[in-house]
C-alpha cells in the first residue's frame, strides 16, 4: 500500500474523475482487499494529502508485477510515494466505485445486490404473496398477500410489506419501514423508519431515514426524449449517466398527498410538499 510524502496528489494516483475540492468517499469494490476506509480520510486541504492511498488502474497493474517494493518519483526524482515490502496486501480484480453525488450510490447498490446469489428468510411471508427473485427478509419483517417481489430485494427487520405491493430491480428496504397498498418500487435504496404507505410510484430513488410519503406521490424516472438525466449541483447542471433516475428524498421529509415530482430532483432533509404539489426544481 502506498504512503504519500506530502505533496500535490499526482495525477496518475487518483481516479481519472477526481476533483480536489470537495471530499471523496471511495467504495473498495477495488483497489486493497486488506485495507478499504481510508482511502479520502487524510484529506485535511485542498492540495496534499499525507496518508495511506490507493492507485489508479493503471498503477494497480504495475505494482502487481513488483515484488521487492515499489518507489514513485516525480520527473526530479523526488519521493512521492512507496508501496514498502508487504507481503500482506491483495489486489483486487475490479474496479473501485467512486462515490460523489448520490445517484453514485444507486451504482454501488446494483453491484452489491446483483450479487446475491442466495434468499435468507428470516421474518413471516404470508400465503399470497409471491417471490420470485432473491429476497433477503429480517427478523420480525411481514410479506402480507398480494405482495409481489421480483428481481433481488434486500428487506430489513420489522418491515411491514403491503399488501399488494411490488418490488422490482434491485430494491433496498431498511429497518421499520412500511411499503403499502399499490406501492411500487424499482431499484431504489429505501432507509430506515420510513413509510410509503399507498398509492406511490419511485424508481431508480433514494429515500433517507425518517421520511413519509404521502398518498400518490410519483416520482417520474425517465425523459420523454430518452437522453440521460442532469441534476442541479451547486448551481450547475451535472451529468448523472443514467438514462433512468428518478429522486433523492433526505431525512425527515413529508410529502404531501399527490405529490409528483419530476426526475432528478432532489428534497432535501426537513422539507415538505403540499397536496398536489409538483416538484419542478430541487426543494430545499
Amino acid at each position: 500500500m502506498l504512503h504519500f510524502i506530502d505533496t500535490e496528489i499526482p495525477a496518475t494516483m487518483a481516479p481519472m474523475d477526481a476533483v480536489k475540492d470537495m471530499r471523496l468517499l471511495e467504495l473498495g469494490i477495488g483497489t486493497w482487499e486488506s485495507c478499504l476506509a481510508a482511502r479520502w480520510d487524510k484529506f485535511d486541504s485542498l492540495t496534499t494529502v499525507s496518508a495511506r492511498f490507493w492507485p489508479s488502474a493503471a498503477l494497480l497493474e504495475q505494482l502487481a508485477q513488483e515484488h521487492d517494493g515499489f518507489l514513485l518519483t516525480d520527473n526530479d526524482g523526488k519521493l512521492l510515494a512507496e508501496t514498502g515490502t508487504s507481503k500482506n496486501a491483495v489486489l483486487a480484480d475490479k474496479e473501485s466505485l467512486l462515490i460523489r453525488y448520490p445517484w453514485d450510490l444507486l451504482k454501488v447498490h446494483e453491484e452489491i445486490l446483483s450479487g446475491i446469489r442466495q434468499s435468507s428468510l428470516s421474518g413471516t411471508v404470508r400465503d399470497g404473496a409471491v417471490i420470485d427473485g432473491t429476497v433477503i427478509l429480517g427478523e420480525g419483517a411481514v410479506l402480507l398477500p398480494g405482495v409481489f417481489i421480483e428481481g433481488t430485494a434486500v428487506i430489513g427487520k420489522n418491515c411491514r410489506l403491503g399488501p399488494n405491493c411490488y418490488l422490482r430491480g434491485c430494491t433496498f428496504i431498511g429497518d421499520n419501514c412500511h411499503i403499502g397498498q399499490a406501492v411500487e418500487i424499482k431499484n431504489s435504496i429505501v432507509m430506515h423508519h420510513t413509510a410509503v404507505a399507498h398509492l406511490s410510484y419511485f424508481g431508480d430513488s433514494i429515500i433517507c431515514p425518517e421520511t413519509n410519503i404521502g398518498g400518490g406521490t410519483i416520482a417520474s424516472n425517465f425523459r420523454h426524449d430518452g437522453k440521460n438525466h442532469r441534476s442541479m449541483v451547486a448551481g450547475e447542471l451535472v451529468e448523472t449517466g443514467r438514462r433512468k433516475f428518478g429522486t433523492v428524498i433526505g431525512p425527515g421529509v413529508h410529502t404531501g398527498i399527490h405529490t409528483s415530482i419530476y426526475p432528478g430532483r432532489k428534497l432535501y432533509s426537513g422539507t415538505s410538499t403540499l397536496p398536489g404539489e409538483i416538484v419542478k426544481k430541487d426543494l430545499k
